[in-house]
């Protein structure tokens, strides 16, 4: 193709991604992120990714686009926008409410999003006959610094893409092509002297701007974590079950984002704010009925009971005493442990009662751990 007919292309390209209902898209070249497989290499030498292995076993392929595909010549990033109708921080102060992050209020956004990218990458391949492949963020892709790369946004200080159209609310995909088009200049960083994001954490999770410790993080601890969740973080974490927003909804670029309902992204209602004590309830079945379709059915029910009893801990309420009790006896212990820690929060002389015979009875060493901690602590 001459380069008229690339530029031509381009725009057909970004016209056609923008009907299939993205919200921005932008061009940049696979060899745009010189800096990533050293600043990857020092995230995970610094044990800064957890329990993550998975991002140690693919390192090379993430750090460097052409170690996972060497046929690539085009990196196409596309964001699409889900920002929310309100601040998702004011549901915080609903003690006997759930607190879901906002990206999983909606149906699950790998689906949303890699069925537009097959569609738009597909009809790209038909025009030009040059092979592609598709990304989402299960990926081992990069995909903040491709956006920061091709102009969608710039890395923030909490380490998320940030817009100056979109805020801190964009899902990205990448679509990879053997042909070669014209990129898009790169965003430069506009965060300033301001720490909004890094002041907002509930945990401290950012050692530096710029960097993030994900095992401080909320959102790895209710979602990657499969163990008990760390004493210290407990009473942080307040009545978010899945996923925190803090730091993306303290973003001042948000003011400029359309609420995603006006992209046609609407979150399910039953979402927003779900009572604690229907949720305790759910046995496997009914915990896979009431997620079927969203991202939160991926960490599992006893994951997620265990986030809804942390949650329950920090309520103050003891109406909420049923849903604990009826879960001491659960058959998978990070529920148990977590239980206990619940009932020791909502009625120490409760706990101080059952705890000797719990003692002799409980087989599982983090449980007895929970029974024999020092509530005073907590």
């Amino acid at each position: 193709m001459t380069p008229k007919q690339l530029g031509a292309e381009k725009a057909r390209l970004i016209a056609d991604a923008l009907a299939e209902g993205f919200s921005v898209v932008r061009i940049t070249g696979p060899d745009a992120i010189p800096l990533a497989p050293e600043r990857l290499h020092a995230f995970l030498e610094e044990g800064h990714h957890g329990s993550m292995a998975w991002m140690e076993e693919t390192a090379a392929r993430r750090a460097d686009p052409k170690v996972l595909w060497p046929d690539v010549r085009t990196v196409i990033m596309l964001g699409l926008n889900y920002g929310p109708e309100d601040d998702p921080r004011a549901l915080l102060e609903a003690r006997d409410r759930g607190n879901i992050s906002v990206y999983a209020r909606n149906r699950d956004y790998h689906d949303i999003i890699k069925g537009k990218l097959k569609q738009v990458a597909g009809r790209l391949a038909a025009r030009t006959g040059h092979e592609v492949k598709v990304f989402v963020d299960t990926a081992p892709v990069m995909e903040k610094p491709l956006g920061e790369a091709a102009g969608l946004g710039w890395q923030g200080k909490h380490t998320n893409l940030v817009s100056r159209e979109f805020g801190s609310w964009l899902f990205l995909g990448s679509i990879f092509t053997a042909l070669e088009l014209p990129v898009d200049a790169p965003e430069r960083d506009h965060c300033g002297k301001c720490r909004a994001c890094l002041d907002a954490c509930p945990t401290n999770a950012f050692p530096t701007p710029y960097r993030i410790d994900a095992r401080r993080c909320i959102s790895y601890l209710t979602i990657e974590n499969a163990g008990p969740i760390p004493r210290e973080f407990r009473v942080a974490m307040g009545n978010r079950i899945y996923g925190c927003d803090d730091c993306l909804a303290a973003c001042p670029w948000n003011k400029f984002a359309k609420a995603a309902s006006e992209m046609k992204l609407k979150p399910r209602p039953e979402y927003e704010g779900p009572k604690l004590s229907d949720l305790a309830a759910l046995d496997d079945t009914a915990f896979r009925a009431f997620f079927s379709g969203s991202p939160v059915k991926r960490i599992g029910r006893d994951r997620f009971v265990r986030n809804v009893l942390v949650a329950i801990g920090n309520s103050g309420d003891a109406s909420l005493l049923p849903a604990v009790r009826n879960l001491l006896e659960d058959p998978a212990s990070v529920v148990r442990g977590a239980a206990v820690w619940a009932l020791s929060q909502l009625a120490p002389e409760a706990f101080v009662a059952l705890r000797l015979a719990a003692i002799e009875s409980e087989t599982d060493e983090t449980v007895l751990e929970e029974w024999r901690a020092d509530q005073s602590a907590s």
